[in-house]
């Protein structure tokens, strides 16, 4: 894909770039942002920035893309690709922003690297970029076309549901009266909201469950406030959000989705609030009448923290060959584990698929120990909430 000489040249490269990709990325976001400050008002996700964690996931995927195009020339890192290009088009980025990013990305690395950024070291990783950029763009184009919709449309509130102490779930209708698309079971909207400031940021929510025709759910966990807004969306929607309230959706994205035959068996591991694409997989298996053996493994704090946790329940008990495993670090009834998820004692049915959604660390843990009990690399799928630090490494 890249050019001969651009190859060369990139790979003479890349140990310096990057080295100083974590500078280089800090000042892109602080010189783009200062251009363009609707930006990180309205489409960047202040929390992550004021936390770092989008610059660390941008400098990743920008290594793991080049070396990807250095080490298999012949082929794309597609699953990357797709996970990027879901959380974009859920975002509604646009062709033309690329361009934005180009000119502050370039400028910083520009900035950095100084003297060692020559003409044919720029129009080599400028190559890189439009080789990311323009695969993006098409994998985009086609989810917008699959949508079918605009990038946010109207939802009301018509049902507000409390399900712990920090999680709610709303069931909302299209305020337009208009169609509700399908969606698969593991996928996300974004929803944007309008802040205090006057800011309008967006989050994304996995799609908990499918309450009925012409409604969607989503669940939401409040994130306490810290030194960063890392919880400004999740605390405005606990706050200010009623029944007959209106907010904007987006259509359902997210290539984490169930994808099995009736003969495949199962493993739906899950921790905190990552129990929410999970539960929707399950309703799914529930509902579709899956026969093959499924394993749910649950982790969090206590019982009374387990969010979804009668349809987790529910649903299991409706599969004819399902085995659940909960785990509560206190508070831990008869028949749960009590501490941390721990896979050495759960049986492991050859051929298994394993769906993973939680912290980092417990999903790190957890593919160790499938993999260690013979699942295959490819057949462990995740989520991540938020940036996708896992992914570009």
């Amino acid at each position: 894909m890249l050019s001969e000489q651009s190859a060369a040249t990139v790979r003479a490269t890349l140990p310096a770039v990057g080295a100083s990709l974590g500078e280089i990325t800090e000042r892109f976001y602080a010189g783009m942002f200062a251009a363009r400050p609707e930006l990180l008002r309205d489409l960047f996700n202040r929390g992550n920035q004021a936390a770092g964690t989008q610059r660390q996931a941008l400098a990743g995927s920008i290594a793991a893309f080049a070396t990807h195009l250095l080490d298999h020339p012949d082929d794309r890192p597609d699953a990357m690709l797709s996970r990027i290009a879901h959380k974009h088009a859920s975002l509604g980025v646009t062709p033309d922003q690329y361009a934005i990013v180009h000119e502050h990305l370039f400028a910083a690395i520009a900035e950095v690297l100084g003297d060692a950024v020559t003409p044919e070291v720029a129009a080599a990783w400028d190559e890189v970029y439009w080789l990311m950029a323009n695969a993006l763009i098409a994998v985009e184009k086609r989810l917008y076309e699959e949508s079918g919709g605009a990038a946010w449309r109207p939802w009301e509130v018509v049902e507000r549901i409390t399900e712990t102490a920090d999680v709610v779930t709303f069931r909302l209708r299209p305020a337009d009266g208009g169609p509700v698309r399908g969606f698969r079971p593991g996928q996300y909207v974004s929803v944007r909201v309008p802040l205090a400031d006057g800011a309008r940021q967006i989050r994304q929510y996995s799609l908990s469950g499918e309450p009925g025709p012409g409604l969607r759910q989503f669940s939401v966990k409040r994130v306490h406030e810290g030194p960063a807004p890392d919880g400004e969306v999740s605390s405005h929607l606990h706050a200010h959000v009623r029944v007959g309230d209106v907010v904007e959706l987006s259509e359902a994205y997210g290539d984490l989705v169930l994808d099995a035959d009736d003969d495949t068996p199962l493993l739906l591991a899950s921790a905190g609030i990552g129990v929410t694409p999970i539960v929707a997989m399950l309703g799914h298996l529930a509902d579709s009448g899956h026969r093959a053996p499924v394993t749910v493994v649950h982790g969090d704090r206590s019982p009374a923290d387990h969010a979804l946790r009668t349809d987790h329940e529910a649903y299991a008990g409706k599969l004819p060959d399902a085995t659940v495993r909960f785990w509560y670090e206190q508070d831990a009834p008869a028949g749960a584990g009590t501490g941390y998820v721990d896979l050495a004692d759960v049986p492991v049915a050859p051929g298994t698929r394993a769906y993973l959604c939680g912290p980092l660390p417990f999903m790190r843990m957890v593919r160790e120990q499938l993999i260690a009990k013979g699942v295959a690399p490819a057949d462990v799928h995740y989520e991540v909430f938020g940036p996708d630090l896992w992914l570009a490494r």
